[in-house]
């Protein structure tokens, strides 16, 4: 794939989150891929962030990734307990600044209350939600993952359970997406 494809963000890995009842679970798949060839199976795309009260997952470049994830520990530490506002704040630098607007990755990032999605076009977007929670996929097996999740919400199943059947199917479907998974969860308030 060539540097500054944006399809190249979608080629990853799946992340997916949910929030269901009073917990917040993000997953995320191990597979690191470069072109058609497996280079890793067992990397962690899922980690706590702040002072273990975010969880974030990130899909697309690893060096990028790593990038917005200090950078977002910088805005949590500048806006503690607001993590909108570090997002938001994050996005902005993002697309504006002239080395971070050419990292290719987007970003999965939850609190006890908050779960956002963050994209180096400036978009930090909030899953939609039900009384009942809510749900959001990023990456290659994103949707796969998403649609599953969807599926299994008015299921008896707790979050941690759909995250895990969610990725399975995933990793059924697709070839960037691997069965070793991490997952990071929080309780909600």
């Amino acid at each position: 794939m060539q540097s500054g494809n944006s399809d190249h963000l979608w080629h990853a890995t799946t992340i997916l989150m949910v929030r269901k009842g009073n917990e917040t679970v993000i997953g995320g798949d191990g597979q690191v891929s470069l072109g058609a060839t497996i280079i890793k199976g067992n990397a962690k795309k899922v980690r706590r962030l702040g002072k273990g009260d975010v969880i974030a997952g990130f899909a697309g470049a690893t060096a990028d990734a790593f990038t917005l994830f200090e950078r977002l520990e910088l805005k949590l530490e500048q806006y503690p307990g607001q993590l909108t506002r570090a997002c938001v704040e994050l996005a902005k630098d993002w697309r504006t600044d002239r080395y971070l607007r050419r990292l290719e990755a987007m970003m999965l990032v939850a609190d006890k209350s908050t779960g956002l999605v963050l994209t180096g076009t400036g978009d930090v977007l909030e899953p939609e939600g039900t009384a009942d929670g809510a749900v959001m996929g990023i990456g290659s097996g994103g949707n796969y993952a998403l649609a599953a999740a969807r599926a299994l919400m008015d299921s008896p199943h707790d979050a941690q359970a759909i995250v895990r059947r969610s990725m399975a199917i995933a990793a059924d479907i697709c070839v960037y997406t691997n069965r070793s998974v991490v997952i990071e969860s929080i309780q909600n308030s």
